[in-house]
C-alpha cells in the first residue's frame, strides 16, 4: 500500500465517523462542528483525486460561508435539542433503511463512471491547461444553460426563504422610501427669528425692621 492509498483510507474513515456524529450528536453546535470536519476530509479526498477546484470550493463555500450561517442560526434559535431529538431512535430503523436504499441506488448509477478500462488518453494540450481551467471550459460551453437554470432555481429558493420568514410586527418602525425621497428641506426644518427675552431681575432682599429698647 502506497502513501496515497493510506491517506485515502484515513480521510475516508474520519469522514464516515464525522458524518455519523452529525446525526447522533446531542448538541446542534457539536453536530455543525462535526459537519465542518466532514467537509474538510471530503475536500482532502478530492485533493487526492486531483479535483483541486472542487476541494477548495467545498472549503471556501460550505465551511467558510454555509456552516458559519448554520452556526449563527443554531445559536440564535436556541432550539431545545431534547425536543428536536424526541423519537429519534424509534424512527432510526426506517431512516437507516431509506438511507441504505439511497446509497445502493447511487452505487448502481455511479459504478459505471468508475469503470474506465478503455478510457481515451488525455490530450497533451489539455493536460497542460489544468483541472480548474478544463472544468470551467466544460461548464461554460456544454453545460451553460443547466448552470443558468440552477442559478435561477437558487435565486427563487432565496426569495422564497425570505418571504416565508417575513413577519409583520406592530411595534416595528417602517419608512416609505418613495415618501422619503420626496421630502424637501422646508418640510423638515424651519428657521424662525425671535426677539430675545430677558428674565426679570430678582427682587432685592428686604431690610430687617428696626426695633427700639434693650433687652
Amino acid at each position: 500500500m502506497n502513501t496515497e492509498s493510506a491517506l485515502f483510507y484515513v480521510f475516508s474513515a474520519i469522514l464516515l465517523f464525522a458524518s455519523f456524529r452529525v446525526i447522533t450528536a446531542r448538541s446542534a453546535v457539536y453536530a455543525a462542528l462535526y459537519l465542518v470536519l466532514a467537509f474538510f476530509n471530503a475536500a482532502c479526498v478530492w485533493m487526492l483525486l486531483e479535483a483541486e477546484f472542487l476541494a477548495i470550493s467545498l472549503v471556501l463555500v460550505y465551511v467558510g460561508a454555509v456552516m458559519v450561517l448554520f452556526l449563527f442560526v443554531v445559536m440564535m434559535l436556541d432550539a431545545n435539542a431534547d425536543t428536536v431529538r424526541k423519537g429519534f431512535w424509534q424512527l432510526f430503523p426506517v431512516a437507516g433503511t431509506i438511507g441504505a436504499v439511497i446509497a445502493a441506488e447511487m452505487i448502481w448509477v455511479l459504478r459505471r463512471g468508475f469503470d474506465l478500462p478503455e478510457a481515451p488518453p488525455l490530450d497533451a494540450v489539455a493536460a497542460q491547461m489544468g483541472n480548474t481551467k478544463l472544468l470551467g471550459i466544460e461548464i461554460y460551453t456544454h453545460y451553460l444553460y443547466p448552470l443558468q437554470i440552477a442559478a435561477v432555481l437558487l435565486l427563487v429558493a432565496i426569495i422564497a426563504a425570505i418571504a416565508l420568514t417575513l413577519r409583520k410586527r406592530k411595534d416595528s418602525k417602517y419608512v416609505d422610501p418613495s415618501a422619503q425621497v420626496k421630502v424637501r428641506k422646508a418640510d423638515r426644518v424651519r428657521i424662525v427669528q425671535m426677539q430675545p427675552e430677558r428674565p426679570p431681575a430678582p427682587p432685592a432682599p428686604a431690610e430687617p425692621a428696626a426695633t427700639g429698647g434693650k433687652t
